[in-house]
């Protein structure tokens, strides 16, 4: 009795994949067409904003299901368009709010070190 080694994940994957350079007039039943070929999809969110058209956000229930998609479909042409897939990484705005948020407790300390006179060290 063989067993397979366990396929490698990259660093990042995750169930949430992010497309990009999608056509303006895409449908979530499109896109539920094209992705569901590649396993069970839990959420299909397509940007509405200015600033996120041609954006979608689709969420698989199983992180080898996204993999097998992004595999597949990144530059995959779609509706006179050749689309982008990517793993959501939402580290990047974490990384940016916990920054803000350090910077924002550096500058409470030093007020209350001068509030308290505690010298720097």
């Amino acid at each position: 009795m063989s067993l397979k080694p366990a396929p490698k994940l990259p660093p990042g994957a995750n169930r949430i994949l992010f497309v990009k350079n999608l056509n303006y007039q895409i449908t979530g039943e499109d896109l539920y067409d094209l992705f569901g070929r590649y396993g069970r999809i839990r959420q299909i969110r397509i940007g509405s904003e200015q600033k996120t058209k041609g954006t979608a956000f689709v969420v698989f229930e199983d992180v080898m299901d996204a993999k097998n998609a992004l595999d597949h479909l990144n530059g995959f042409h779609l509706q006179e368009r050749y689309i982008v897939v990517l793993y959501h990484m939402p580290a990047k705005q974490d990384a940016a709010q916990a920054k803000f948020e350090l910077q924002q407790r550096e500058e409470e300390l030093e007020k209350l070190k001068q509030k308290h006179n505690i010298p720097d060290e």
